[in-house]
């Protein structure tokens, strides 16, 4: 048990009453402060989860209510390994022979093609998002900042075709 003891004794040559030892017992207040302590430490949110809102489309009952891209309106990112991101303008068909180009996530790579005015002009362009199997989740959730960052309205995440791995093959073996 705690508590706190005085001693009565005197003081000089006056003679006084003499003191009762004055006796507090701390455990009542000692209970008290773990009470309290325990109550904030269970109703505290130590740290909130960070989320990213997606909307995603409804899904079309038949395949016939879907609409068609067209080549002019689409363009595909291609994250690769190594936090490297690829992309070209197009769907990828080897006829049409598309351009690949090699960025990085910094503000002169990926978001200086994403504002550009082939991009941000075309009203219908389709940005589609297609991550290899050796990319990283950190790639895709830095690439959704990306577009959320330059207000790209309509995006993808689709998987990554053989043509699209060709392609990426060939702009690394230059």
């Amino acid at each position: 048990m705690a508590e706190v003891q005085e001693k009565g004794g005197d003081s000089g040559g006056k003679k006084r009453g003499k003191k009762v030892p004055v006796h507090i017992d701390m455990t009542p207040m000692v209970d008290l402060a773990f009470l309290l302590l325990t109550f904030f430490m269970l109703t505290t949110t130590f740290s909130k989860p960070q989320t990213m809102e997606i909307n995603m489309p409804v899904k079309p009952e038949n395949e016939e209510e879907q609409i068609a891209l067209k080549a002019s309106n689409a363009m595909t990112i291609i994250l690769g390994e190594d936090d490297r991101v690829f992309y070209y303008y197009g769907l990828g068909d080897p006829a049409e022979n598309p351009v690949v180009e090699e960025a990085d996530y910094s503000a002169n790579g990926i978001r200086k093609v994403l504002v550009s005015p082939r991009v941000k002009s075309n009203d219908k362009m389709t940005v589609m998002i297609k991550p290899m199997d050796k990319s990283r989740y950190k790639n895709v959730v830095d690439i959704l900042d990306e577009l959320k960052i330059t207000d790209t309205k309509k995006f993808a995440l689709v998987e990554i075709t053989d043509t699209d791995k060709q392609l990426v093959e060939k702009k690394l073996g230059q």
